[in-house]
């Protein structure tokens, strides 16, 4: 790493602090690309092809295989809680669930886009965010992909009212989040829901992963 990344990398990383976060440098080899990820978006996920950030319209496996290829280092980002709610269990996460998490998903994405943006604007200009979760960035309407019939391409996509904004998932691209983070030293747990039910979660102690690739 050359003397001018490593103080941008401290930099973006003291102010992913100022915003609550943790951030860790990584190799670029160390961020896990797996097909199997896109499959549970795909299968199991109510958010499918609901948000231009989410598949089927969120990069490809061998697309970010081959993006990923072209960076050598990242700014892994963990992000622990939930803003917005103090403690809280399965009784009361309302059944659409999604505008619950509203503030984390704008904590994770918010940080992810600044971090992107300063370094670009640093002179770093390949850099390139990963958030997590569907995006959020609609919030009193429907994503364009959602109030549309069918899934859209790219001639509706271009109708998206925060294209500025809105970046792939880690998991929508295909990025194992589990295993990128372990290799950063930080291990992650599935958290039980009650009787399995989806999005019950029995606890409030989530961890959140997002990725800033740097070049």
């Amino acid at each position: 790493m050359v003397a001018d990344l490593r103080e941008e990398m401290q930099r973006l990383a003291a102010l992913a602090k100022e915003r609550g976060a943790t951030a860790k440098v990584v190799p670029a080899t160390d961020i896990v690309v797996s097909q199997w990820v896109r499959f549970k978006c795909r299968y199991g996920c109510k958010g499918y092809a609901k948000h231009f950030g989410c598949p089927p319209y969120s990069p490809s496996y061998g697309e970010t295989k081959q993006m990923v290829s072209e960076f050598t280092t990242g700014l892994l980002l963990r992000f622990d809680g939930v803003p917005g709610h103090g403690k809280f269990g399965p009784d009361d996460i309302p059944e659409d669930f999604h505008p619950f998490y509203a503030d984390l998903i704008k904590w994770v994405n918010g940080t992810v886009h600044f971090l992107e943006k300063t370094a670009f604007y640093d002179g770093y200009y390949k850099a390139f965010g990963f958030g997590g979760y569907p995006c959020i960035w609609c919030e009193h309407q429907h994503c364009v992909a959602e109030e549309s019939e069918g899934v859209v391409d790219e001639s509706v996509r271009r109708k998206c009212r925060h294209m500025d904004l809105v970046r792939p998932s880690m998991e929508s691209a295909c990025i194992d989040v589990f295993a990128t983070a372990k290799s950063a030293g930080w291990e992650l747990n599935t958290i039980p829901c009650r009787n399995m039910e989806y999005g019950k979660i029995e606890h409030c102690d989530i961890v959140s992963v997002g990725l800033v690739l740097i070049e």
